[in-house]
């Protein structure tokens, strides 16, 4: 698919809507040097190559050692003693097919660097850091530093003298309707109540289509100072004319230029530094102090600090101590600068993801000049993954050093930080990963290097529903061309074991949910140690969520959008869970304001989704239940007069053709003008009913105009075939039409000209008898309400109508079509796009072009291979903290972040949810485990004697008892001699399936029966 002006929108189409298509216009330009080929920068080239800059070249000098397996995901035992770059290349060059990838092998030199637009150091010696450094700002090459030591990161960027950034955030201009307009200095703007403004101070804005204060729209953009969610104020507006209604604020985004120093300068700033957690400021500011002691130690004495060394630990803290004597830190975190002493020779793939994930991301700043790049220096500790102390009367207890010895395995790299007890340790873990897609193929990218599961007793489970798309190669870089098509469990997993053959995994197709609880079932979750949430939807997470707490289990989650990252750690009986905090996802725009007052081009666009999945899928459905089940008509009048009426005209109308006063097109010319008069009752017709309902000089009770704030005053639209929009909907329409009755269409416009001039459009009468529901309450009173006589009449002519014979024939039969929005020659976005824009003029709202328009309709989540990378690597972070067992809540993080802004919340888990029942406290983790099996052991508990039971163990008195929502006792006493199974039946008039082990029962209490909170009880069966 060639796409959008040339760029691969197949390839491209998650991080088109993160750069737009100017900003990877500016990417296909770019060359990128990017210098080691550790694990760290083969995580930076393959963010780099996915996001599709020019060329891309790798350089080292160095072989494959033992160690770089650790985190490098490119080299196999069989490369070690070969070069890294060499072995890289192969792979590399398969990750994107539109960026030409090279290997260097020879030492850096200035007139290689000479070449590039942008220059990445990693694995680097300051000197070399200064040395081209100050040659790349000299020569207006953006300049970055990665760097990774054990559990510690660092992030360098020099972007030149200036370097303007067209746009900082990345986010689409504010565009927000006025309430209103006060005469005053400064005046003050009012929107609408609906949803907030979301400008900053400084914010500049331009105003349209305001009446009365007309002096505004032709004001140049004006800077604003917020005053609150809904209001800011501007200029002086005292001597302008009284406003009187309507209007639209637009923010303005102006360019932002930027200077950098070189890093020979910035290094002697301490302060420049970007806060990525305000809990550590202090720590980070002493890191910028540590990693140039530690580069002065590496000078001195050819090596890193052993590990566990006492005597270098004291060398590095005397040096920082020594260069912050010129610094003058106020606090400084000696304790930090041991931690990264002893840890230093770590290389950790997790902590290579987020800090390479950052860095790459930098690099397509530096290439696209969208989003704020870095300003100067960023910091990056995860110190708390290391083993808690536990504290003894005669001090902490410790590894002994010789648990931390380098053995020549590929997980030298992670055994030189947690030790080889914990390598042993996390080779044992049985893990389950729901989703193998963005994040999914990070985390066992991850999983591989770190070993988890890899050992003899180990295992990983990932299940994906899903099959590999053109799209998903892009940011799920365990997949090639040659893979489109096939499940992504299975190819995910067959990679990861190339990655490292020890790996025991399982690959499943299951969609986790209900109907997969007979694989994923009781035994299944206990045999578990962990469970990882790589999914894309809120209701998913959380049932996973609830089952990790039925059965006691932690959980990783983590999500992305575009360049904005969050993770979240759930730990039994410590944190709450992901269901208990996380907000509603009802975000659904209210039916009054799609049917007849939209404001915004997101109500179009789910309006014209509306009525695609309405047209072309919803009336074929009901047109094959109708043909083959024989209670259809009967079934759907229990609905409701209303909308049987609704769905039974368009049964009738869809089977019978024109000629019988139906709709069934026999022919091309039918849906042509099926087409034509559909367009002219939505963007016409309807239009004048709503005005006649509704006049544009109506007013309210209270004097004030009807239509104004959110209620924009309608136009109806006269149809002219010259006009593109116009025929664009007509030509998508008519072949929709044809497809879902089989009629073969055309997208010869001339033709489609030449039979519009034979098309009958009856003319318009509005009717007096309408009413105009406001509200969504209203609306739903109308669905609820009698018919009157005229309707039920049309209900029984219907029904005779439908019982006709001739209407049964099978040949009637319809193809529903399903939305796809990633094929163009399919007419769906056709549709959507011109039935969204041709409603958007009826209401005067901005129109929204194609790309835009997938994003919204098509609630595609923007996604870049950056922020995936980063996430997993967080998630990764906390797995190890799970596999060690940490009891305290602080050592935990749950992670907000916005790599566009460099904007970073770290911060501790929310502590569990904490109740009290007739006096004693629970959390949600806390429930009543009942073994139904009875006392004699031979047959299972009644009703009575899990009551018994209950009273015995916890001194509560069941009142009620729920499965589900159905009741299972409410004071039913001839219920209390029954097994509880047969009780349980008999409530939900449904057999209990076979798989199923462990009932979930909600009682409630007669000492406390007003608790909206209480333990479950988990009723094992026999």
């Amino acid at each position: 698919m060639s796409g959008v002006d040339g760029i691969d929108e197949g390839f491209y189409s998650r991080q088109l809507y993160v750069l737009g298509c100017d900003g990877m216009r500016r990417m296909g330009t770019a060359s990128v040097l990017i210098a080691g080929m550790r694990g760290l920068g083969v995580e930076i080239a393959k963010n780099v190559i996915l996001s599709g800059v020019k060329s891309v070249t790798v350089q080292d000098e160095g072989l494959t050692d033992w160690a770089d397996l650790s985190s490098q995901f490119f080299l196999r035992e069989s490369h070690l003693g070969q070069n890294r770059a060499s072995c890289s290349l192969q792979q590399l060059c398969l990750l994107n097919l539109r960026v030409q990838v090279s290997a260097h092998t020879a030492p850096l030199a200035e007139e290689l660097l000479r070449q590039f637009q942008v220059v990445v150091l990693t694995d680097s010696s300051l000197d070399d850091q200064k040395r081209f450094g100050d040659l790349c700002h000299q020569n207006g090459i953006k300049f970055i530093v990665a760097d990774t030591k054990g559990l510690c990161g660092q992030l360098f960027c020099d972007f030149g003298e200036e370097f303007e950034v067209l746009d900082r955030d990345g986010e689409p201009p504010a565009s927000i309707l006025i309430q209103r307009v006060l005469k005053d200095d400064p005046g003050v703007v009012i929107c609408i109540d609906d949803e907030r403004h979301k400008l900053s101070n400084s914010s500049k804005v331009c105003f349209s289509e305001v009446q009365g204060m007309t002096e505004l729209n032709s004001l140049g953009p004006v800077e604003i100072k917020v005053r609150g969610p809904h209001s800011f104020s501007i200029c002086d507006t005292s001597n302008f004319s009284e406003y009187e209604i309507g209007g639209r604020v637009t923010e303005v985004k102006e360019p932002l230029v930027l200077n950098f120093k070189p890093l020979s300068e910035a290094l002697l700033d301490h302060e420049d530094l970007t806060q990525s957690d305000f809990g550590k400021a202090a720590r980070h500011q002493t890191l910028h102090l540590a990693f140039q002691a530690l580069h002065d130690f590496v000078g001195k004495n050819q090596r890193l600090p052993l590990l566990r060394c006492q005597s270098d630990a004291d060398a590095l803290l005397d040096a920082v101590k020594e260069l912050n004597a010129t610094a003058q830190l106020q606090e400084l975190d000696e304790a930090a600068v041991r931690k990264l002493s002893f840890t230093a020779r770590g290389d950790l793939a997790p902590v290579n993801a987020f800090i390479g994930g950052l860095a790459a991301q930098e690099v397509i700043k530096a290439c696209s000049r969208k989003l704020t790049p870095l300003r100067q220096w960023f910091y990056f500790d995860a110190l708390e993954c290391l083993p808690e102390e536990e504290e003894e009367e005669e001090g902490a207890v410790t590894l002994p050093e010789t648990d931390f010895s380098e053995n020549g395995t590929r997980y030298d790299g992670q055994i030189a930080v947690f030790g080889s007890s914990f390598q042993e340790k996390l080779k044992r873990q049985k893990y389950f990963l729901v989703g193998a897609g963005a994040i999914g193929c990070e985390l066992l990218k991850n999983f591989a290097l770190m070993g988890l599961g890899a050992g003899e007793k180990g295992h990983i489970t990932v299940t994906d529903m899903d099959y590999i798309e053109k799209s998903n190669l892009n940011r799920q870089f365990l997949f090639r061309s040659q893979d489109i098509g096939q499940p992504k469990s299975e190819c995910a997993a067959k990679a990861v074991r190339e990655m490292n053959a020890a790996m025991n995994i399982t690959a499943h197709q299951n969609r986790l949910d209900a109907d997969s609880e007979a694989v994923y079932n009781s035994d299944f979750y206990m045999g578990l140690d962990g469970v990882a949430a790589a999914l894309d939807n809120v209701e998913a997470r959380v049932y996973l969520d609830g089952r990790c707490v039925e059965h006691k289990r932690p959980m990783l989650e983590g999500g992305t959008q575009g360049s904005r990252g969050h993770t979240l750690v759930v730990v039994p009986h410590l944190t709450e869970s992901y269901g208990t905090g996380t907000p509603s996802s009802d975000g659904a725009i209210p039916l009054c304001t799609l049917k007849n007052f939209p404001h915004r081009i997101e109500h179009t666009l789910q309006w014209a989704r509306d009525q695609f999945e309405g047209l072309f899928k919803q009336t074929a459905e009901n047109v094959n239940l109708f043909l083959r089940d024989p209670e259809f008509v009967e079934r759907t009048l229990g609905h409701g007069d209303v909308e049987a009426l609704e769905v039974l005209e368009e049964v009738w109308s869809s089977l019978e053709d024109k000629n019988a006063g139906g709709q069934r097109p026999v022919s091309w010319e039918d849906c042509v003008a099926w087409a034509r008069c559909r367009w002219e009752t939505l963007y016409n017709n309807d239009i004048r009913q709503l005005l006649h309902c509704l006049p544009a000089d109506k007013v309210n009770d209270n004097g004030l105009p009807f239509w104004s704030g959110s209620k924009r005053c309608p136009h109806p639209l006269t149809f002219d075939p010259s006009c593109a929009m116009h025929m664009d909907y007509v030509v998508a329409a008519a072949n929709l039409c044809g497809q879902i009755f089989r009629v073969k269409g055309t997208t010869d416009r001339a033709s489609v000209r030449n039979v519009l001039q034979d098309v009958h459009v009856p003319p318009f009468t509005p009717k007096s008898s309408v009413k105009i529901q406001l509200t969504d309450q209203e609306l739903d009173a109308e669905r609820k309400r009698e018919s009157g006589d005229p309707e039920k009449a049309r209900l029984e002519e219907l029904k005779k109508k439908l019982a006709s014979a001739s209407l049964k024939d099978s040949a009637k039969q319809m193809w529903p079509i399903d939305f796809e929005k990633d094929d163009d020659g399919n007419f769906h976005m056709d549709y959507i796009v011109a039935a969204s824009n041709l409603r958007a003029e009826n209401y005067d709202i901005p129109a929204a072009d194609r790309l835009q328009s997938k994003r919204i309709a098509g609630r595609i989540i923007p996604a870049i291979a950056t922020t995936t990378a980063a996430v997993a690597g967080l998630m990764c972070l906390e797995l190890y903290k799970l596999v060690q067992g940490h009891k305290k809540i602080g050592s935990y993080r749950t992670a907000y972040f916005v790599l566009g802004t460099q904007y970073f919340v770290w911060c501790k888990p929310h502590q569990a949810l904490r109740f009290q029942v007739a006096g004693r406290e629970y959390t949600q983790w806390d429930d009543f485990h009942v073994d139904g099996r009875h006392d004699s052991g031979q047959q299972e508990m009644t009703l009575e004697d899990l009551f018994s039971h209950i009273k015995e163990q916890h001194d509560l008195t069941v009142c009620s008892l729920f499965c589900g929502r159905a009741s299972v006792y409410n004071r039913h006493e001839e219920r209390l001699k029954l097994s509880v199974s047969e009780v349980v039946r008999m409530a939900t008039k449904a057999d209990i399936p076979a798989h199923q082990k462990v009932l979930q029962l909600v009682p409630s209490f007669s000492e406390d029966e007003d608790c909206p909170s209480v333990p479950l009880i988990r009723y094992r069966l026999l």
